[in-house]
């Protein structure tokens, strides 16, 4: 697989890399798709990495979605449900084998009952011995019954305990399936869902704005310092966001150094203004090692692209848009928050071609 070439250059970042061999490949702008490409072209996975070329140009998503489940935490995700359901099914036949003999223990004392009625009726004279003998049955009959019926209750509480169990072992992995390991922020896969619902309603494209970051010249500070203060970069720049939005504020790592933040009820100038505030915070951090060796990483800075849900038709339209407006952030010397309202030439495909690094 090679990479592609804007404007003449070869490309050494691998963000970039990864960007413009999928849209020369003619693969949606879509996050997991993202994934996918920038592991291949990491080099870090011989095998995903042959099975990505082997697609060749134009892979249907299907395709793609198929390496993804391969060589991603999600392909986890039917084994772990198809299990849950195993022992759902199983609690679930145990509860209902419990419930038939209840039913079947009731009508026994029932028949108890009817015949003990019938017997009264068919004797016109009644003595003290044979009520007392009635009496005896009635009240082993009746006991029997009030301890099976407390039996059940225990059982079948003991049978819901166990079923709220998988119920939140199932949400204990559907957590952690949709975080990011590295920085405890939402992943990708939970960015996909997520901005999904954005389009599900009138009011969601009315009141909801996308926000893109990308932290400028990255590879360079791996390159320089090793993939290890690379990451707590990215631990302290997701730390940021996570601490400067509100609680109900959607925030991912969407990429390798990549940050999506979904905003729900603000205007354009608001969402630019969260953007921006941000995009400082990051600027004036302190990026060190700390100790006696105290290196100084930094500054780290992020370029940022904002775009409105209602400037666009879809949500991979939204993110490709947003992405637009970040990457003409990038071409216009970084470190700075781009509207995509802002663009001139917004109907022009000549953004495609950019360099980033």
């Amino acid at each position: 697989m090679q990479p592609a070439v804007a404007t003449g250059e070869e490309i050494n970042d691998l963000a970039i890399n990864t960007v413009m061999t999928m849209r020369q490949m003619g693969v949606v702008a879509l996050p997991r798709n993202y994934e996918i490409f920038y592991e291949a072209l990491s080099g870090s996975n011989p095998k995903l990495s042959l099975e990505v070329i082997a697609l060749g140009n134009r892979p249907t998503q299907d395709q793609l979605d198929q390496i993804g489940r391969k060589y991603f935490a999600q392909n986890h995700t039917q084994s772990i449900v198809e299990n849950a359901r195993e022992v759902i099914a199983k609690e679930l036949e145990d509860i209902a084998g419990i419930l038939r003999s209840e039913r079947n223990h009731i009508e026994r004392y029932g028949q108890i009952l009817d015949q003990t009625a019938d017997g009264l009726n068919s004797r016109t004279a009644i003595s003290r011995e044979l009520l007392q003998k009635i009496a005896g049955v009635m009240s082993t009959a009746t006991n029997s019954t009030i301890d099976h019926g407390k039996q059940v209750a225990n059982t079948l509480s003991e049978k819901s305990a166990e079923l709220e169990s998988v119920k939140s072992k199932l949400e204990e992995y559907k957590k952690l399936a949709d975080t990011d390991p590295l920085t405890l922020i939402w992943n990708r896969r939970a960015f996909d869902k997520e901005i999904a619902k954005v389009y599900n309603s009138s009011r969601g494209i009315l009141f909801n704005a996308l926000i893109l970051a990308d932290i400028d010249r990255f590879k360079e500070i791996n390159d320089r310092y090793g993939h290890p203060v690379g990451d707590k970069i990215l631990q302290i720049i997701a730390g940021i966001f996570r601490t400067s939005i509100r609680e109900d504020m959607f925030v991912a790592r969407t990429g390798g150094e990549e940050f999506a933040l979904i905003v729900e009820g603000a205007s354009e100038q608001s969402t630019f203004d969260i953007a921006e505030r941000i995009r400082l915070l990051i600027e004036r951090a302190s990026f060190s090692s700390g100790g006696q060796t105290n290196v100084n990483y930094g500054p780290v800075t992020v370029s940022m692209g904002v775009c409105m849900a209602s400037e666009a038709e879809s949500a991979e339209d939204l993110y490709a848009k947003t992405d637009r407006a970040l990457y003409r952030s990038k071409l216009n010397g970084r470190n700075r928050v781009t509207r995509f309202s802002e663009i001139p030439e917004r109907s022009s495909k000549s953004w495609l071609l950019y360099r980033k690094d």
